[in-house]
């Protein structure tokens, strides 16, 4: 481990340590050890041949398979790591404030072929529309000054889900039947209350804040919400509501269902937006930026949303609809739905929703320098082993922030790269043709110089971002 400086090296054997008992036999902390290891050095392809030629230059045949089946085959249990990671590392966190946010999101990884697992035609955040991808939904725990995800599923299209060809293949338990990834999201968090984690606000994209179920099954459990909804979202204006039920005339049978009427309907949130008076608006900032400190301009309204309401008897709870028009824009931006409470100030509702911001560095991170996305297999339990395996690194990594001074070059490519041995290429290239080296060349790390093999790393993800 002469990549890392000699407190870090300590540091890291102690945090693999702890890690050890939640993955059964003592014979997988080796592997444990260097996958985690490798997934943190700057080796341009993260998928496990890589990574065992990095950690083993001497024995790359007997490390690779050592490492393959500590990811793709062995069955220790990913949330268990994740629960460990989770207790080793929110402390740290805590020591900056108490968790404020539970943010769910879910991320794409582009992929060809249809034989990886949950691979399908469907949109990719990454790709920013629809193509063949893998989808995973995350919940993390996050505060102003850190976020580390604590949950993470594979997302089962129906078409999958309903396979018993694809799904032996892939080896998907019998116990994972299609979800929407809004119901995922809901067992992830219900097991994190059960868990005993430190509550926070929930946070999310309109992509599970405009499912009703969604927010419903958060308000049963009694977790707050700021989640984006979109801008045909049926709501009522302040101060208004549904037309209670029909008085009973004493023919035929009674109704209890709420109304409405030509004369007395809901609107949009985006026509809400455009009635509102000058006045309500106001620009608030949220964050220091790089150059400019990052302001728009928000209004804030107390609402009843008005979705099928018709079919129910009570009126829905008011809410907050929290609206952004940024200045210059023709129409509003993004539009939120909270139940924080009444007396929340508009500054305390936009802060809370930005601080969604910090899954996508989790993703950045994640994805650019720790290789989530680089994992080859085709099987459910190695798909989520290579991101419990990243999620623990990036624990770590968060573990030992204030141990990199500030001055650290920013980009984890500006490092040293590791060595391979002399000649290595890649096992499925037996034949050393122009074309296998030309394309494992894209992938292997280069040889380090000398001078330069006893740096320590400086992963960017281990400073305080202030440009965030």
């Amino acid at each position: 481990m002469n990549s890392l400086s000699g407190g870090s090296e300590a540091a890291f054997a102690d945090y693999v340590h702890r890690l050890v008992d939640v993955i059964g036999h003592a014979d997988r902390a080796e592997p444990l050890n260097d996958y985690c290891l490798g997934l943190m050095l700057p080796v341009e392809r993260k998928s496990v041949e890589p990574l065992a030629a990095v950690t083993a230059p001497t024995r790359v045949s007997a490390k690779h398979q050592s490492l393959l089946h500590f990811v793709g085959q062995a069955p220790w249990s990913d949330e268990a790591l994740l629960a460990r990671v989770r207790n080793l590392v929110l402390p740290l966190i805590e020591r900056h404030g108490p968790v404020e946010a539970w943010i769910v999101d879910d991320t794409g990884f582009p992929k060809k072929g249809r034989h990886s697992v949950g691979v399908a035609r469907q949109y990719c955040g990454q790709l920013g529309k629809q193509d063949n991808c893998q989808v995973a939904v995350s919940l993390s725990i996050a505060n102003v000054a850190a976020s580390l995800p604590i949950a993470y599923r594979l997302y089962l299209p129906e078409n999958w889900a309903d396979d018993p060809e694809r799904r032996r293949k892939a080896k998907i338990p019998d116990s994972v039947a299609f979800q929407t990834k809004p119901a995922i999201a809901l067992d992830q968090i219900r097991a994190a209350q059960a868990a005993g984690v430190a509550p926070g606000v929930v946070l999310a994209d309109a992509g599970y804040g405009a499912d009703g179920a969604f927010r419903t099954g958060l308000s049963a459990i009694g977790l707050d919400y700021v989640v984006g909804v979109q801008p045909t979202l049926s709501v009522w204006r302040p101060g208004e509501g549904p037309l209670p039920p029909k008085p009973w005339r004493g023919k035929g049978r009674p109704t209890s269902l709420m109304r409405r009427s030509p004369e007395h309907s809901p609107v949009s949130a985006k026509a809400l937006a455009q009635e509102l008076p000058q006045d309500a608006w106001q620009t608030i900032g949220w964050r220091e930026g790089t150059n400019i400190d990052l302001t728009s301009r928000f209004a804030a309204v107390r609402v009843r949303p008005a979705s099928r309401d018709y079919n129910l008897t009570e009126p829905r709870a008011v809410e907050w609809l929290l609206i952004e028009w940024p200045e210059g824009n023709s129409e509003p931006l993004k539009y939120w739905l909270s139940t924080l409470a009444a007396d929340t100030s508009v500054e305390k509702l936009v802060s809370t929703a930005k601080l969604r911001w910090r899954i996508e560095r989790d993703y950045r991170e994640l994805k650019q320098e720790l290789g989530l996305s680089h994992y080859e297999g085709r099987g459910w339990r190695g798909f989520h082993h290579h991101a419990s395996l990243c999620i623990a690194a990036y624990g770590f990594l968060i573990s030992q922030r204030e141990a990199i001074p500030p001055s650290a070059p920013a980009k984890t490519k500006s490092r040293p790269e590791p060595a391979v041995p002399e000649g290595y290429r890649p096992h499925e290239s037996p034949h050393p043709t122009r074309a296998t080296r030309a394309k494992f060349d894209r992938h292997r790390p280069k040889t380090l110089d000398r001078r330069t093999q006893s740096q320590p790393p400086a992963m960017s993800m281990l400073h305080q971002d202030n440009a965030r």
